[in-house]
């Protein structure tokens, strides 16, 4: 099996892109694909550290990026490394005919298939639901995803975006005084990834939180120092355990969850058994 190495790039979330690469890879025998996922790419200098990275693993490259400045530069150096490259959402089939040596396969209802991935993803919506805020931690092991965080760092609705996205995933607030279930640093098959950020913008999420609630603000909550000293325990936790970390200070949740989806189809590609035969010169 041909190993093809597929770079998705976009300047967005990538959502968009990684459907389009994913109903046209149903057409092919894709177990030698591995997956680069490159979201919010929005700037030259973002755009030319990339390119390490695709003379690392050269192949195909996909893209959607609206600016034609990036979109230009992108296409000559691809010519100039050799790589073909495509608009997705233009000739995505024929690139990929090209290189993995197929033709798509014409199928009535092969599309059809798609009906699977529906089924999963509420299946993956419904495990969120039921091991939201560190509930049901004794199933952590068939999670994809486990988001660990102080309060208010957005795992849930983090949780939830990458549901719909097909990932099953659990979630467990950090509390000082009340460390996790021992589970959690024994776990093989999920990816734990850690939330973290800045600590003035989580007094002020935590404020609002109090108020809509009709609460005191002037609680140990909210207190400075001891919100300074909950992020300092939630990263001592993340770097013991070798845990990636994700800060949301800037981030919406679709840029969290895209970074996330990331991290998991990097690991992904590191579990895929290595090229048989010669390195490509």
């Amino acid at each position: 099996m041909t190993r093809l190495h597929l770079h998705l790039l976009s300047d967005s979330t990538g959502e968009t892109l990684e459907m389009v690469a994913k109903a046209a890879l149903a057409q092919f025998d894709e177990e030698g694909v591995v997956r680069h996922f490159w979201p919010m790419v929005r700037s030259s200098q973002h755009l030319g550290r990339l390119f390490d990275e695709f003379k690392a693993n050269p192949g195909l490259v996909l893209y959607t990026l609206v600016n034609e400045d990036l979109r230009t530069r992108l296409e000559e150096r691809c010519v100039a490394l050799g790589l073909p490259h495509a608009d997705a959402l233009e000739t995505v089939t024929l690139a990929l005919e090209k290189e993995l040596g197929q033709e798509a396969h014409g199928r009535p209802g092969r599309q059809h298939r798609m009906d699977d991935a529906y089924f999963a993803r509420v299946d993956a919506i419904q495990f969120t639901i039921a091991h939201d805020d560190g509930i049901g931690w004794e199933n952590w092991e068939e999670a994809d995803i486990v988001l660990a965080g102080v309060s208010r760092t957005s795992k849930t609705p983090t949780s939830i975006y990458l549901a719909n996205r097909g990932f099953k995933v659990a979630n467990i607030p950090l509390v000082v005084e009340s460390p996790p279930p021992d589970l959690l640093f024994r776990l093989r098959h999920p990816m734990v990834v850690g939330l973290t950020t800045a600590h003035d913008r989580l007094i002020q999420i935590r404020r609002n939180r109090l108020l809509s609630l009709n609460e005191r603000t002037e609680t140990a909550y909210v207190d400075e120092e001891r919100v300074k000293a909950e992020i300092a325990f939630a990263r001592r936790m993340f770097a013991d355990n070798g845990w990636p970390v994700i800060d949301v200070t800037r981030r919406s949740i679709e840029e969290s969850a895209a970074a996330i989806i990331k991290l998991c189809q990097e690991r992904a590609a590191r579990d895929i058994p290595p090229r048989l035969g010669p390195k490509p010169i």
